[in-house]
């Protein structure tokens, strides 16, 4: 059952929400339209669809990332070296996001904890497969 969620953790949550999302989306975009992959991508879909919770409205009430004091993109975001290292950098993202989503969520709701931790770890998988096998 989930608790009520603190306005100062509905933030942090919504922030990687969308970063695990956006992750996901830029290497399943990038294996549908670049390479024809509708297996990995279809995967990658599934998995970006797992990382949805029922908080939307409760979430927009704590976004501010206007004054999100790490907006500006350090040199390393701005710069990629080619298609891999925007894949890894966006698993990563994905990663380190599904992580923070699971340990937040211990205060709340275990199941959910539980999903990001399942999230996480398919992410683990589809990375060593993509990078491995398919570049």
């Amino acid at each position: 059952m989930t608790k009520q969620i603190p306005a100062e953790l509905l933030r942090v949550i919504d922030a990687n929400i969308n970063r695990l999302k956006e992750g996901i989306r830029v290497v399943e975009d990038i294996l549908r339209y670049r390479d024809n992959n509708k297996a990995l991508a279809l995967k990658l879909k599934t998995l970006r669809h797992k990382a949805t919770i029922e908080l939307y409205r409760e979430l927009l009430t704590q976004r501010d990332s206007i004054n999100d004091v790490l907006r500006p993109s350090t040199k390393s975001e701005q710069k990629r070296r080619n298609i891999e290292s925007i894949i890894v950098a966006n698993f990563k993202r994905a990663q380190e996001s599904s992580r923070v989503l699971e340990e937040v969520f211990k205060l709340q709701d275990t199941q959910l904890s539980e999903n990001f931790k399942s999230i996480r770890y398919e992410l683990y998988a589809l990375e060593k497969e993509i990078i491995l096998h398919q570049m």
